[in-house]
């Protein structure tokens, strides 16, 4: 699970980014302040650090510099100073990506990854059992032989693969993937597309170990 902290003096942007991220399958610290950020940070070990820059105890560009002298965490810079200054001296600090507030959830989500994949701190192939997904390749094979998944197929699979340890409810599958063939998806149409998973990827879909169905919860992804 991707560890992100959080380093922002708004309570209320602190609580829904983190319950955001962590819907997403993230884990989420968070520190108000300068001397707390690098608290957390000497003590713990964080894939990205999101940081704002006016920080109402220290700055965020001295948190940055600190933060880069000890190891080499990538940091994306978040803002409300959209000028040129602030997003030069951010970058010459060591700074990995700046995004201005206000932003779009997803837009940051995205952000992150690229961020994380350019710093080679991100995991882009999964084994599971004898499936094998490259998520940097888009490419799915089973058994060595490639496995041809539809678009919403395919999301539905990187979805459970980017929450691997939690159980999603149906409503949180729903959400994540109504959009990505385009057309609306429903209750139904989610189950026939989980059947449709487990018939590509699991030796036996009448007993899957891959996509695991929760009893009156939802589904996760197998160990």
């Amino acid at each position: 699970m991707t560890r992100v902290l959080i380093v922002e003096d708004d309570p209320v942007i602190v609580k829904s980014l983190s319950d955001f991220l962590e819907g997403e399958g993230f884990s989420c610290a968070a520190a108000s302040g300068q001397a707390r950020a690098l608290e957390l940070f000497a003590e713990n070990e964080f894939d990205i650090v999101l940081l704002d820059v006016s920080l109402a105890d220290g700055s965020g560009f001295v948190v940055c510099t600190a933060m880069k002298s000890m190891r080499d965490t990538p940091v994306i810079f978040l803002t409300a100073s959209g000028d040129e200054h602030s997003v030069v001296t951010g970058l010459e600090l060591g700074a990995d990506d700046y995004i201005a507030k206000p932003f779009r959830p997803r837009e940051l989500v995205s952000r992150i990854r690229m961020v994380m994949r350019r710093a080679g701190k991100s995991r882009s192939v999964f084994e599971l059992g004898s499936v094998r997904v490259d998520t940097e390749k888009g490419h799915v094979t089973k058994d060595g032989a490639e496995v041809f998944l539809s678009a919403l197929e395919y999301r539905l699979l990187l979805t459970l693969i980017n929450n691997r340890g939690r159980v999603l409810s149906r409503a949180q599958l729903l959400e994540h993937i109504w959009d990505a063939a385009g057309d609306f998806v429903n209750d139904n149409t989610l189950t026939v597309y989980i059947k449709r998973l487990r018939d590509k990827l699991e030796d036996d879909p009448q007993d899957p170990t891959i996509i695991k169905t929760v009893r009156n919860v939802g589904y996760k992804l197998g160990e």
